[in-house]
């Protein structure tokens, strides 16, 4: 994100601009991509809980499940010279906008409300820049989940799969029964979700790391990885020919109206079955992927905050920190998003069978060491990387293109700068 020329213009741009206007009440205009049915139920609560406080929200929705248009759009009203209050961006892309000199410091809202003390190292670390805070936690996504419908598994006479052969098993039944077997829809994000869902039940946690975090080329390019391939081909040939660039929570929503039978997606799919009034182990089921049980990919949302020069704004940011890590919020945004709260000391009498499993898993595989960033969700390599391995991913989706083709492009495109 080679943007420090333009950016620094932009600031200059922004100063003069601030300096000639005359002050507003507190607002603040926050860049998110929280659209679907459950997400936009979330957002929602937290414009109330600001406006409460007295702050003004302006809604920045940019639809695109992963991100993508959200990131473009920031770009441009970064570089415009009128960047939002704050914007939802995660992992290493913190540090990307960290290293443009944007970002502002909300250690104050951070010191008041303890966050060292509340939050595991390996989230707080991701929220700060050169030892300071400049984004709040909003919640943990667990990535490796199938969700399935289970009328239609009993329709079919199959059971919930917990390898990858009792899964075939299924699907097969799925698709002989009538049904869709796998929803998904044909986006590169998908795609990737799919793809390290399926590395993680095939090689382990340990592969993973090295092959999905760490970019080693001799695990890129290893027999797990071939067989990672040759696995994600045959889930290939259980998706609808209509899944070409349909969004995931229609994909979800194929499970949740009985077409189909199961969805590789993260936890955010839970809010879409939440909203549609559906009840965990009656009318749907939420399973690690098969072979991943004892492991953990995550996903952690969070609001950063940019720079801005009027004083109103910049207290409004610290608000805006301090409602995020609220347990008021945590509870109310996690019950709605599907997610679970980024603070341990949340009660757990309002979260469902999927909710506490998630909790209990996460707190598992972080005392085991199985706890993994996600690759295709923006929390394990760098943007320039992570394209260019969604490039082969759905290259691999969308062709004849062999396994062993695709294992050498992966890792030539995992050296990209």
């Amino acid at each position: 994100m080679m943007l420090k020329h333009a950016i620094k213009k932009s600031l200059i741009a922004t100063s003069l601009i601030a300096a000639s206007t005359v002050a507003y009440a507190a607002e603040v205009e926050v860049l998110h991509y929280w659209t679907s049915g459950g997400e936009a139920k979330s957002v929602a609560e937290l414009k109330k809980i600001m406006e409460a406080k007295g702050v003004t929200w302006k809604d920045f929705a940019v639809a695109g499940g992963a991100g993508e248009n959200a990131t473009t759009a920031l770009k441009a009203r970064v570089i415009a010279g009128s960047p939002p209050t704050a914007a939802q961006i995660k992992g290493p892309a913190i540090q990307e906008w960290g290293q443009e000199g944007v970002l502002a410091n909300i250690d104050s809202a951070a010191t008041a409300g303890k966050w060292d003390s509340l939050l595991p190292k390996s989230v707080s670390s991701v929220m700060k820049y050169q030892g300071h805070y400049v984004a709040a936690p909003v919640n943990v996504h667990r990535v490796n989940w199938l969700w399935i419908n289970p009328e239609v598994l009993k329709k079919a006479g199959a059971k919930t799969p917990t390898t990858w052969d009792e899964f075939f098993d299924t699907a097969e039944k799925i698709k002989k029964a009538g049904f869709v077997a796998v929803a998904h829809g044909g986006q590169p994000w998908q795609d990737a979700t799919v793809f390290e869902t399926v590395a993680l039940g095939v090689g382990g946690a340990d592969f993973y790391q090295k092959a999905l975090v760490k970019l080693d080329q001799t695990a890129l390019t290893s027999a797990n990885m071939v067989k990672t391939f040759d696995t994600l081909g045959k889930i290939k040939t259980y998706i609808d020919k209509d899944s070409a660039g349909r969004d995931w929570n229609l994909a979800t929503a194929m499970v949740i109206n009985g077409k189909a039978g199961m969805q590789f997606m993260g936890d955010w799919a839970k809010g879409e079955f939440t909203t549609a009034g559906k009840q965990p182990g009656k009318d749907y089921l939420c399973v690690a992927a098969p072979g991943t049980d004892k492991s953990y990919t995550f996903n952690i949302d969070s609001i950063a905050m940019f720079k801005v020069k009027n004083p109103d704004s910049q207290k409004a940011q610290l608000t805006l920190a301090t409602a995020i890590m609220s347990p008021e919020f945590q509870e109310v945004f996690n019950l709605n998003k599907g997610s679970i709260p980024v603070r341990p000391d949340v009660p757990r009498t309002k979260f469902d069978s999927c909710a506490t499993k998630s909790m209990d898993d996460f707190a598992a595989s972080s005392k085991a060491n199985t706890l993994e960033p996600s690759m295709a969700h923006g929390m394990a390599v760098s943007s320039a990387a992570q394209g260019a391995m969604f490039d082969v991913i759905a290259k691999f989706m969308n062709s004849n293109m062999t396994s062993q083709a695709a294992v050498q492009a992966l890792a030539k495109a995992a050296k990209t700068q």
